[in-house]
């Protein structure tokens, strides 16, 4: 028993080392997101990224592969709480992404709006609070469920991870741990995507990891984002039939509370559609802003 104590207390001092070390310090919001701004032209397309991805993720796709490079103007956006976009102590809720994204793209004039998984609920999001601002989205990977509850059961059923990430608890510690103890070998463990992404999971708190997941995804009605655009807005959604983290039967549920909504399905691809099938994303990207 004595032993048993002892370790449990151990493993406690651990994590809450840890969590201090992995916390960064409010900057009173002085300091606005990591954008990077590139091209010339029109249209300007904006690029938001999914969770645990950076301005890198987006510009990995927008200069790899074969085919016609995409126009215009390309600003690139690292979410709050991930890249090298400030780390606060709080909540990560939609409110809190849109309000900062807000910052960034209030002087940009009117935007195309790209966003991939959980970047594309933001991007919805965003739309729905300034219409005025965004002229179309385009919707990669999109994570609809119809529900919280229907977001819940579809990650306990899909793999045995799925208890993890439904629950707040076990899922801050994983998100801990996996990225203070092992994120010097992501470069070499995590294969699945290309390298410069693989690093970048490195590079956001166990904090802004959780709080964005379990806020945007469990804590938000997409279906009222969506209600709420303008009846005339164009939504592009690309969507691989592979996806194991957004459920394409879903997005005819999205489709028919918007009139203008289309859907392209991609075959053969999954969640990470945009790394491995960047000709085709670029495409349906520029053909999105062509009357």
């Amino acid at each position: 028993m004595r032993r048993s104590v002892i370790a449990a207390s151990g493993l406690l001092a651990v994590t809450a080392v840890l969590a201090i070390a992995d916390a960064d310090p409010e900057d009173e919001g002085q300091r606005q997101l990591f954008s990077t701004l590139s091209g010339i032209g029109e249209p300007t397309f904006v690029f938001l990224p999914g969770i645990g991805a950076t301005t890198r993720f987006w510009k990995y796709v927008l200069t790899t592969g074969a085919g016609p490079a995409l126009g215009g103007r390309h600003l690139l956006v690292d979410l709050l709480g991930f890249g090298q976009s400030p780390k606060p102590w709080a909540t990560y809720d939609v409110a809190r992404h849109v309000a900062e994204l807000r910052r960034v793209l209030k002087d940009v004039g009117h935007i195309t709006l790209v966003g991939h998984s959980i970047g594309a609920r933001l991007a919805i999001a965003y739309a729905a609070q300034y219409p005025e601002a965004v002229e179309r989205l385009v919707l990669v990977s999109l994570p609809y469920f119809g529900g919280a509850e229907r977001a819940k059961h579809f990650f306990r059923e899909r793999d045995a991870s799925g208890w993890i990430w439904t629950h707040l608890v076990p899922m801050a510690l994983m998100c801990l741990f996996s990225r203070r103890l092992f994120g010097w070998a992501f470069r070499y463990l995590i294969t699945s995507v290309p390298r410069v992404v693989a690093e970048d999971l490195t590079q956001m708190t166990w904090r802004s990891s959780t709080s964005t997941i379990w806020e945007v995804i469990y804590g938000h009605d997409l279906a009222t984002d969506v209600r709420r655009l303008p009846a005339e807005m164009d939504l592009v959604c690309l969507h691989g039939d592979h996806d194991e983290s957004a459920p394409l039967d879903r997005m005819h549920e999205l489709q028919a509370m918007h009139q203008k909504c289309v859907i392209r399905v991609r075959h053969g691809a999954n969640h990470q559609l945009p790394l491995f099938h960047q000709a085709w994303v670029r495409a349906h990207i520029a053909s999105a802003t062509v009357a």
